[in-house]
């Protein structure tokens, strides 16, 4: 068995993790980059196109921005009790943390009409009254959305339903509810300590593993077959296999990363997943730029993966460089600032 990390090593470890759900964004969104107008080439789904379109669906559509998510949540849970340790008001602090986050996803609108940052901060203020909430009733909470989520997509798609409940399943079938939950998850797992008890739980995460890899595969072979054969059920189906497929990829990347070789290789992302927020606005920028370089009129899924990996590449470049000389991201710097106003109170 191999021994147990440190707490500082656990921090890293969300880092990666947290690096990673960026790349899996990054390939959702690099299609995005380009706004096509009505008239315009369509990007090309033949051939090993249409392969890579449905692999990035079956891979990473949902999950990855459901990962980050779960990190959000549970990112906010430990803003919020650090501020309370250090004698804060922790409910207001995170109202202005919220407040703030919305103001600049406002203004990265202005840059990416597809920023998720807005979502976060209004779907991240229904977490504050789970603050003082007991975890047994947290866990109530998660379980009930879970079900009625997944209850609304099948359902939705799949029986007949009056009309007059179609506003009621539309919305708790929204991915509104898919990050409130996801957000949930990662509050309730920060609030109980889990993340600092990887290896005393890491009986009951292989369980978890196993369970999600058997519903990971099950679903990704009927995405496919769906895919295949042209089922409009794919969209649906995708959906329901989002949240097993993201506790799939949680449980193994908190198991792989209690080795502490893992550790040390995936190091430089890192740094990527630590200064995330400046990350996340930067893939907008330099994507842009680059379709604006190379002159694309259209995004083929092949274009997405080349210009993902360039992204990716010079950011994990430029993060590393950066930690080496400042102790944050700049734009996260920026936030910590408009959350605590005070210099002083910024280095406490």
């Amino acid at each position: 068995m191999n021994q147990s990390i440190s707490q500082k090593e656990r921090i890293i470890s969300l880092d990666i993790i947290r690096g990673l759900a960026l790349l899996g964004i990054l390939l959702i969104n690099v299609g995005a980059y380009k706004i096509i107008i009505e008239g315009q080439a369509q990007p090309d789904y033949s051939g090993i196109n249409g392969v890579i379109s449905t692999l990035i669906a079956i891979i990473v559509e949902k999950k990855f921005f459901s990962i980050f998510s779960f990190l959000f949540g549970a990112g906010l849970y430990i803003f919020a009790s650090r501020a309370e340790t250090r004698g804060d008001n922790p409910k207001k602090r995170m109202v202005r943390r919220l407040l703030t986050l919305l103001l600049l996803g406002i203004i990265h609108f202005f840059i990416f009409w597809g920023t998720i940052l807005p979502v976060y901060a209004i779907v991240g203020v229904f977490l504050i009254p789970f603050y003082r909430t007991k975890v047994g009733t947290i866990k109530k909470w998660l379980i009930g959305m879970t079900t009625i989520h997944l209850v609304s997509l099948i359902l939705k798609n799949f029986m007949p339903f009056p009309k007059p409940f179609l506003p009621v399943l539309n919305f708790f079938s929204n991915d509104l509810v898919l990050i409130f939950i996801m957000f949930l998850a990662g509050f309730l797992t920060a609030k109980t300590g889990w993340l600092t008890q990887i290896q005393e739980l890491s009986k009951k995460i292989r369980w978890i593993q196993t369970g999600t890899f058997l519903l990971f595969i099950s679903f990704s072979l009927w995405i496919w077959n769906a895919s295949q054969g042209g089922d409009n059920d794919v969209d649906i189906l995708i959906a329901l296999g989002t949240i097993p497929t993201t506790l799939f990829y949680l449980s193994t990347l908190f198991l792989l990363l209690e080795n502490k070789y893992v550790l040390k290789l995936l190091n430089p992302i890192s740094s990527v997943g630590q200064m995330a927020f400046t990350n996340y606005i930067a893939q907008s920028i330099i994507g842009t730029l680059i379709i604006s370089l190379i002159g694309l009129d259209v995004v083929s899924p092949k274009d997405i993966i080349y210009i993902t990996i360039l992204i990716y590449v010079i950011q994990i470049i430029y993060s590393v460089i950066w930690f080496k000389f400042f102790p944050m991201g700049p734009l996260e710097k920026v936030w910590r600032f408009m959350v605590y106003g005070k210099k002083k109170e910024i280095k406490q």
